[in-house]
């Protein structure tokens, strides 16, 4: 990843953040079939440093990752179009252009498959449980007949990620002037981006 050194994010913390909060990642393998991509949601462990989702069993991906290799996983945070309309800057030379801020996260490491309907069970159950905890009545994978449950376990492949390495570029105007970037953070939320703004404001 193309990465100035004024839009790195190096904190493990920070993004851990960012992967908990946006836990949909595209998963990018590059086996004898070519350059291969599945959107999953993923549980982060990160006591042990793991990344754990499951695969369709007749998604060919699977079989990539048994291959082993290394695997690429980008996490998507808040982004947005910046207009040079809202750069003090603008006024002040017009020597301005558009473009775009966001937060993202590429973590690199190698799969192990798991194919054990114990560890299928677990990890379909944890990332359940972690969705569904703020519901006032959340549902359990135990809600539905133990039979339909094992059906549907034989249908999916389960991959566990050991996080090798992790780079974290939060671009969020940084190299603007402070007037540019208050003036970036006011335009963000007048039009309702707060995510995005209060990153721009704190960063």
């Amino acid at each position: 990843m193309y990465q100035p050194p004024h839009f790195a994010e190096t904190r493990p913390e920070v993004l851990y953040e960012l992967i908990i909060a946006n836990p949909l990642g595209l998963l990018i393998t590059n086996g004898p079939g070519g350059l291969m991509a599945n959107h999953l949601p993923f549980h982060l462990d990160a006591a042990k440093s793991t990344l754990r989702a499951h695969l369709a069993r007749a998604n060919a991906q699977w079989k990539e990752l048994a291959a082993g290799g290394e695997c690429l996983i980008v996490f998507q945070g808040p982004h947005a179009y910046v207009t040079p309309g809202w750069y003090a800057t603008k006024q002040e030379t017009g020597k301005v252009v558009p473009t775009w801020n966001y937060a993202v996260v590429q973590v690199r490491g190698r799969p192990t498959v798991h194919q054990d309907a114990d560890w299928l069970r677990a990890q379909v159950g944890e990332l359940t449980d972690h969705h569904e905890a703020s519901r006032a009545k959340p549902w359990a994978v135990e809600d539905a007949p133990e039979e339909y449950i094992a059906s549907q376990l034989r249908g999916i492949v389960g991959v566990e990620i050991a996080i090798a390495a992790m780079d974290g570029k939060w671009k969020a105007s940084q190299n603007r002037v402070e007037a540019d970037r208050e003036g970036v953070a006011k335009g963000l939320a007048a039009q309702g981006d707060s995510a995005m703004a209060a990153l721009v404001a704190k960063r």
